[in-house]
């Protein structure tokens, strides 16, 4: 048997963290990873560019986790985003910070941030052990026997970074859990979170693929519930960072049993409904020998300007200056404010994070530590948290892997 200090089970953006964290204490620090090579989630993540966090205060990301937030507060102070970013500038890998504050390596290459961790975890001389998929983990003698398909180890402290249940293609097929499970601790039900919707409606489909850099979508007669953001159609309903984010906020309705949710889409959130009209009306004076869809163009994708004038009872071939007042308020109410029914999201395993894991109340948040089980840690998605799309889920990642990492080589 293979004794350790610290052994951390995963090798994605916390699990690495975790194990710098832990080598900077002097502790022998070993990582079982079940792949066979570290971070596959964080190579798919921000499309391959890698959305390291997002440029946001302490108060703020604390805010942006909602009911999580408080829990997750001294993590993001061991490792705020400035912080992040200082981390891999000094390592060679500088970033840049994008108008909606989301920040990404100069390079835009998700392969570089995880090449910076490697080589950090190397130097410090953590031990990387891949192939390695733990069967279980026991407690004895004071500390963990961890049984894997190879071979067995032991270690005074353990540090559980196997992410959720979203895109099980990289190896997140929701062990933490069984572990967490097994070891006392409560699991809260995994849903999916960051994902994307599914309407009752038929028509995204033909629009599958159109996608709009900026709107807004609410809850019908609640503003209050609302987001801003790039949006894409798909097969079944809605994508995009704003659908996405629209998710957090309607899942547990959704599996509640929730059978329909109303929401409304603004298609140009820049302009007011009268300032929209106003230009509509130019447009069509501009434009009267224009078939009303080809004016319609001008303010959104043309395959979307069909589907309005359809859903607006106009004729898409009908000359804009034949339209008559009611029909352009009509159309102006659809570019405003679509309709749309949330009927459901799609499965957990095409979500981008998982909602539930690992109960944060059995969890002490200065520490990481588990108030049930003396030298077991927890860091990343495992844990029952989960925040907007826009380098958020990374930032708790690298805070949560940075605290329980010290946490663990200071406990040895």
């Amino acid at each position: 048997m293979t004794a350790t200090d610290v052994c951390i089970i995963g090798a994605g953006p916390a699990g690495l963290m975790a194990a710098i964290h832990a080598a900077r204490e002097r502790a022998e620090t070993t990582v079982l990873e079940a792949n066979p090579n570290a971070g596959r989630k964080l190579l798919l993540s921000g499309g391959g560019r890698c959305n390291l966090t997002h440029a946001a205060t302490i108060d703020e990301l604390v805010r942006a986790f909602g009911k999580s937030g408080r829990f997750l507060r001294h993590s993001f102070h061991e490792l705020p985003p400035e912080a992040v970013r200082a981390f891999f500038a000094e390592r060679g890998l500088p970033s840049r910070v994008e108008p909606d504050r989301c920040v990404f390596p100069v390079t835009d290459r998700a392969a570089d941030v995880r090449a910076v961790l490697l080589c950090e975890s190397e130097r410090l001389g953590a031990r990387l052990l891949y192939r390695q998929r733990v069967a279980d983990i026991s407690t004895v003698n004071g500390g963990f026997a961890i049984r894997t398909n190879e071979q067995s180890f032991s270690s005074r402290n353990i540090i559980i970074a196997t992410g959720g249940l979203s895109w099980p293609q990289t190896g997140s097929t929701g062990d933490g859990y069984r572990f967490a499970s097994a070891l006392g601790h409560d699991i809260v039900a995994p849903k999916p979170s960051l994902v994307p919707l599914v309407t009752c409606e038929r028509w995204p489909a033909a629009l599958a693929g159109v996608s709009l850099l900026r709107v807004q979508i609410w809850v019908a007669g609640d503003r209050k519930t609302s987001v801003t953001g790039p949006l894409v159609f798909t097969q079944d309903g809605i994508g995009g960072p704003a659908a996405l984010d629209l998710s957090r906020a309607l899942t547990d309705q959704l599996v509640a049993g929730v059978e329909g949710i109303d929401i409304r889409i603004d298609l140009v959130p820049d302009l007011s409904e009268t300032a929209l009209d106003r230009t509509l009306q130019e447009q069509l004076a501009l434009h009267a020998k224009k078939a009303l869809a080809n004016v319609l163009a001008e303010l959104v994708p043309r395959r979307l300007a069909s589907t309005l004038c359809a859903l607006a009872q106009c004729d898409t071939q009908l000359q804009a200056g034949q339209l008559k007042k009611e029909a352009r308020r009509r159309l102006v109410g659809a570019l405003k404010a679509l309709p749309l029914c949330v009927v459901g999201t799609r499965p957990l395993a095409e979500a981008t994070v998982t909602r539930g894991g690992v109960s944060t109340a059995q969890i002490e948040p200065r520490t990481l530590q588990s108030r049930l089980c003396r030298g077991l840690f927890f860091a990343g998605e495992v844990l029952d948290v989960d925040g907007p799309c826009g380098g958020y889920s990374l930032q708790v990642c690298w805070s949560t892997g940075a605290l329980a990492g010290r946490s663990a080589g200071l406990s040895r």
